[in-house]
C-alpha cells in the first residue's frame, strides 16, 4: 500500500506495506542474511554486507543490476510499531549510480543564454 504522505525523490521508488507480525519478526526478515536470501539474493547486492544499519529500525543495502549497463541502486527498509501491533515496513529503493549523476551535470561554458550581435 503506498502512503500519500510519503515525499516523492527523483529516480525512487516508495512504498509502504502494513503487517500483522510484530516488528522484531520483520526485523530479523530484513537484517538477518540467512533469511534475507530467500526474498533479496546475494546475487542482487553490489556488497555482501548492509551499508548502514540503525538496530531495530532500518538497514540499507547496495544493489546491482544483473543486465547491462549494471546501473546500482540503494534500497532502505524501515520498520516501526503500527496502531494495530503489527509492523508498518516502508521500503525505498532510489537509483543512484554515480553514472548517472555525472550525465546531470552541464557543461560549464553551457550555462549562459548565447547573445549575438548584429553587425
Amino acid at each position: 500500500m503506498n502512503h500519500p504522505n510519503i515525499p516523492s525523490r527523483k529516480n525512487a521508488i516508495e512504498l509502504q506495506y502494513e503487517f500483522s507480525e510484530p516488528p522484531q519478526k520483520v526485523w530479523r526478515a530484513i537484517s538477518t542474511p540467512e533469511l534475507r536470501e530467500n526474498w533479496l539474493p546475494k546475487e542482487a547486492l553490489a556488497e555482501p554486507e548492509a551499508i548502514s544499519i540503525t538496530p531495530g529500525e532500518e538497514v540499507r543495502y547496495r544493489l546491482r543490476d544483473d543486465t547491462p549497463p549494471f546501473l546500482e541502486s540503494t534500497v532502505t527498509f524501515k520498520i516501526s510499531s503500527n496502531a494495530n501491533g503489527g509492523t508498518s515496513l516502508r521500503i525505498i529503493h532510489e537509483l543512484d549510480d554515480v553514472r548517472l549523476r555525472e550525465a546531470e551535470r552541464t557543461a560549464a561554458n553551457n550555462n549562459s543564454l548565447t547573445v549575438m550581435r548584429a553587425a
